[in-house]
């Protein structure tokens, strides 16, 4: 319950969540009638605010009036393998908390960005979700957007934006710890354009593991395209100059298709004589390869989600924050680092 000097005020949404066990974002559900809560909790919440006489302010009151469950969902290029996952999780989140959807697509072009923008902020979405197509930083839309904005993969050059992006150092360091539990300890690695930010970091976490394992990439990093055929010429290049290669980190999945052309070309058995892991986890490539590719996988569907669940906290009051947030990664084990027996 509350206290004397608590009592003498009105109750927040604070108080309710106190009194029920509840976060603050959850007491707003319950209260503001979403189904993503159980109905107990639902009860609980309901009978705290009773205790306490809680009211919404007037604020509060105006917000939820003035909702038209639509939320704006802004794209750079739909057309691109990582976009798709992340737009389908925020949609599927959105269409369980019966929120409509405008999807719209700029093409990478900022004038039709910002054409998109005008069109749905004059739809009066009550939030909007912005998706870049790769994880390098992009323009903010600005602080004046009078709705709550969320960027995916690609984080906005603002700090005081709110940006989620798959944690690709974290994901650079998982490949290299499970080749290294494997047994292996002659790894290089072989990635695509050094100056996508995700080169980077997933080259800046594999040398942390390497580092905390008292090893080093043989050779250097070698960088190039996204492509199978960049990881065949790459593969043969590499073990041509160091034959004694146990292990090979690849950037994408595609280039590790390629180092797994290469490798049973040379009479390279994958994952005896040579392990491969790839990074996306791109279904179709991965279960395709001979053997099947192990894989980190960037959660991009969960990413979506959590992207969406950031625009409901904010829609029902509860400050979103700021920043640049990582989200968890996976590892897929499949034939090409593990033997099927």
């Amino acid at each position: 319950m509350l206290s004397a000097e608590g009592a003498a005020r009105a109750a927040t949404l604070s108080d309710v969540a106190r009194v029920a066990g509840v976060s603050i974002a959850t007491a707003s559900k319950a209260l503001n009638g979403r189904g993503d809560v159980a109905a107990a909790t639902r009860q609980r919440v309901r009978d705290a605010a009773d205790s306490l006489a809680f009211t919404p302010n007037a604020m509060a009151r105006g917000l939820l009036a003035g909702r038209t469950g639509t939320v704006g969902l802004l794209t750079s290029d739909l057309e691109g393998r990582f976009m798709i996952p992340i737009l389908m999780g925020a949609e599927d989140a959105f269409g369980a908390g019966k929120v409509s959807v405008f999807l719209c697509d700029a093409r990478g072009d900022a004038i039709r960005e910002q054409h998109h923008l005008s069109a749905l902020l004059s739809r009066r979405v009550d939030g909007i979700i912005v998706v870049g197509r790769q994880t390098d930083p992009r323009p903010s839309l600005g602080q004046e957007i009078p709705v709550p904005v969320v960027y995916v993969y690609a984080p906005s050059d603002d700090p005081r934006d709110l940006s989620l992006v798959p944690d690709n150092h974290a994901g650079g360091r998982m490949a290299i710890e499970h080749l290294i539990a494997c047994g292996r300890t002659r790894i290089a690695h072989i990635t695509g354009d050094p100056d996508y930010a995700a080169a980077q970091d997933r080259l800046a976490g594999a040398r942390s593991a390497l580092d905390a394992a008292g090893l080093e990439l043989v050779g250097d990093p070698m960088f190039s395209v996204w492509s199978e055929h960049w990881g065949r010429d790459a593969a043969a290049m590499l073990l041509a100059r160091h034959p004694d290669v146990d292990a090979i980190f690849c950037g994408s999945d595609q280039i590790a298709r390629g180092v797994l052309d290469t490798a049973r070309d040379l009479g390279r058995s994958v994952p005896d004589d040579l392990a491969v892991i790839g990074y996306d986890n791109w279904e179709i490539l991965a279960t395709n390869s001979r053997p099947e590719l192990t894989s980190i996988d960037a959660n991009l569907q969960q990413l979506g989600r959590h992207a969406a669940q950031r625009v409901f906290d904010a829609i029902d009051g509860v400050d979103m924050g700021e920043g640049t947030h990582p989200l968890p990664v996976r590892l897929v084990i499949r034939g090409s680092t593990i033997a099927r027996r």
